[in-house]
């Protein structure tokens, strides 16, 4: 009998699924523990939660579950033009700001084209090159930065996407502006450029990558509600780029993709500035903390601009799975070519504690060399 894979499609054969951070209720079932005492700091989630006015914005959504969202998303899409001095033409909503990515490979990949990434960058872009047919050409980030000269050299005749995590997941690394504005010279028209901003908003002076979107440049430029806002379970998010380009990034959008609750919680999120205030202190606070700890260690990490930290813990599997043994979930970071470094979300200060607490156990019995 022959193999289903005989009649799937080839690139699929190796293609390896990405894996998620472990759910606190798969780690409370599998291993015996109660779900009120796991800390889950994998997932670069929002630690304080969704804004109160977005879940009192869904509760009464909820009532009109019967009906199906508004396909065009008109409101949610008006208040994110109008955050960001665009037009409602500018901006295309996604079940996540994954779905966005999918949305620019079936407009603009076939097999046979390339897309070009950094080293140890989000995982995803290579998936959904792969999905396509396409190449990915991983550009070597030193010290965790991508290097855009580099990339902007990689470019092929057969290009057609770059991605820009900025910060990076999972580095925290952030290029300047001014770095970006000499890339953009060098890209040509052929070429999309991605600017990935999911942790846009916990920066205090971010680039100005909407001049390119104003320029009518060949550009995206994805977000989401899933970080600051809080809304990940409801996989929200949102890409802005020229009207013409969104226009055709709409023809591959399934009808309703962004469901009505998810767009209530957003607009809600959107407005609800005091929220992200809250957030991006415990944040400072968060982090500041963690690469002090760090430091009194003599652990190796990586400054970050978002809402986590990699760090070298010398075996990255061994104490991930031995804080989950103990309630506490981080990131290994094998699946990114970095066996000896985990990536740890900031959580509210004690969260934050009970890792570093957890860790220091760990390290007594592991030194890292």
């Amino acid at each position: 009998m022959s193999s289903i894979w005989d009649q799937a499609n080839p690139q699929l054969r190796d293609l390896v699924a990405y894996e998620p951070g472990k759910p606190i209720e798969d780690v409370a079932r599998d291993l015996g523990l109660n779900p009120d005492e796991i800390v889950k700091l994998a997932s670069n989630e929002n630690p304080l939660g969704p804004s109160p006015k977005a879940v009192a914005a869904m509760t009464e959504a909820l009532s009109m579950a019967q009906f199906y969202p508004d396909g065009g998303g008109y409101k949610l899409r008006q208040a994110i033009a109008e955050q960001n001095g665009l037009e409602r033409e500018n901006v295309v909503l996604g079940n996540g700001s994954n779905e966005i990515i999918e949305f620019i490979g079936h407009a603009f990949l076939k097999p046979g084209d390339s897309i070009i990434a950094a080293e140890h960058a989000f995982v995803v872009y290579k998936l959904m090159a792969t999905l396509f047919g396409a190449e990915t050409i991983e550009v070597p980030d030193p010290n965790f930065v991508h290097d855009l000269e580099a990339m902007a050299d990689a470019i092929r005749p057969d290009t057609k996407q770059l991605f820009i995590a900025n910060p990076n997941n999972p580095t925290g690394t952030l290029v300047d502006e001014a770095s970006i504005d000499r890339f953009m010279e060098r890209v040509p028209d052929h070429v999309i450029v991605i600017f990935d901003e999911a942790y846009h908003e916990f920066l205090k002076e971010p680039p100005n990558t909407l001049k390119y979107v104003r320029e009518g440049r060949n550009v995206i430029i994805m977000r989401t509600f899933s970080k600051i806002q809080g809304l990940a379970s409801l996989r929200i998010g949102y890409g802005l780029g020229p009207a013409s380009l969104i226009e055709v990034l709409q023809k591959t959008r399934q009808p309703f993709n962004a469901n009505a609750i998810a767009q209530v919680g957003a607009l809600a999120s959107v407005l609800d500035t005091e929220h992200q205030a809250k957030t991006c202190a415990n944040n400072d606070v968060g982090l500041q903390y963690f690469e002090e700890t760090f430091k009194e260690l003599g652990l190796e990490f990586v400054p970050s601009h978002a809402n986590f930290v990699l760090v070298r813990v010398g075996d990255g599997d061994a104490l991930f799975a031995d804080l989950m043994k103990r309630g506490v979930i981080i990131r290994a970071m094998r699946g990114y070519k970095l066996p000896e470094w985990v990536r740890v979300s900031v959580g509210t200060p004690a969260e934050n504690e009970r890792f570093v607490s957890e860790l220091k156990t760990w390290l007594a019995d592991h030194p890292v060399s």
